[in-house]
């Protein structure tokens, strides 16, 4: 079989459908359906089938397209195996984070990176629903992602490898002059019927919200949704209300106080996910051993 047409099967998969598999590969989609159809005649069984205007996989596809996974693998492997008598393996790297992440990462990762000679790492920023990121390895090589501390296991089958890099708390900001303000810890019953500042839906900060919701026994009244956290620390600075903010990220900052909350898990873990192929690739393994370094130290701080 041709490593390239299971490639592509495995992406008609991870990306639901051949337009968008096509994207991801810099091919057309009738490019996309032949190499389907040149996989599928050489099996003997059905891949894919239609719903709709769309096409999805047949449990054969799906079977194969899994199978492929380790051919991936194998194949990066093998390439690793020479690379380990390089005296500097070369090669770019991307990365993306989502945006509170990546104020909070890639700097550092990008000076410790710049020291090791042949690597180059391409950033970018990518913020997307949870169920979301997965499909982003399919374009790049590490997506940093974050998720609620007591939320789900990343969904992708055996197809991703997830690396935990870092567990950030998640505390009350409030305004400098706020009558929370000087306290050193607040429950979520002290935060009933305050105006609060939060993310969309989907998103893990949301969640935690919703449960110091239930734990206060009152609805949080939202009178905003922001998603950048800076803009949200500029409202609450203002007084326009309170919310919740990483820690890690903007607890040394002038404009608010950051306040721990007990009673409920008030926290979100932010994980690296990348392709198990492309994990086995030398230049993938050393930026992201600096990337777990980097959140190591940030976590013992």
């Amino acid at each position: 079989m041709d490593p390239r047409a299971l490639e592509t099967l495995r992406m008609v998969g991870s990306q639901g459908g051949v337009t968008a598999a096509a994207a991801v590969l810099h091919l057309t989609p009738s490019a996309v359906s032949q190499q389907v159809a040149l996989l599928q005649r050489e099996v003997g069984v059905p891949l894919t089938e239609r719903v709709g205007r769309g096409l999805r996989l047949t449990p054969a596809g799906e079977a194969l397209a899994e199978a492929a996974v380790d051919v991936a693998v194998a194949l990066e492997r093998a390439r690793a195996a020479c690379d380990d008598f390089l005296v500097r393996p070369q090669g770019v790297v991307r990365v993306s984070a989502f945006q509170s992440a990546a104020l909070l990462l890639l700097p550092a990762l990008l000076t410790r990176v710049a020291a090791i000679e042949g690597i180059t790492v391409e950033c970018t920023d990518q913020d997307v629903a949870q169920e979301d990121f997965p499909g982003l390895t399919d374009r790049l090589d590490v997506v940093v992602a974050h998720r609620p501390d007591d939320g789900a296991a990343w969904s992708a089958g055996g197809s991703i490898r997830v690396v935990p890099l870092l567990r950030e708390p998640l505390d009350v900001a409030v305004p400098r002059d706020h009558p929370l303000a000087d306290r050193t810890e607040v429950r979520p019953e002290d935060l009933r019927d305050l105006p609060w500042i939060a993310v969309h839906e989907g998103f893990p900060v949301a969640e935690v919200l919703g449960a110091v919701g239930a734990r206060s026994g009152a609805a949080p009244r939202i009178v905003h949704r922001v998603n950048d956290f800076h803009v949200v620390e500029a409202l609450v600075a203002a007084g326009h209300g309170v919310s919740l903010l990483p820690r890690y990220t903007f607890g040394g900052g002038a404009h608010v106080r950051l306040v721990p909350l007990t009673g409920v898990r008030a926290a979100r873990r932010i994980d690296a996910l990348l392709r198990r192929d492309r994990a086995e690739r030398l230049v993938v393994r050393r930026v992201l051993d600096e990337l777990r370094a980097l959140a190591a130290d940030i976590g013992t701080a």
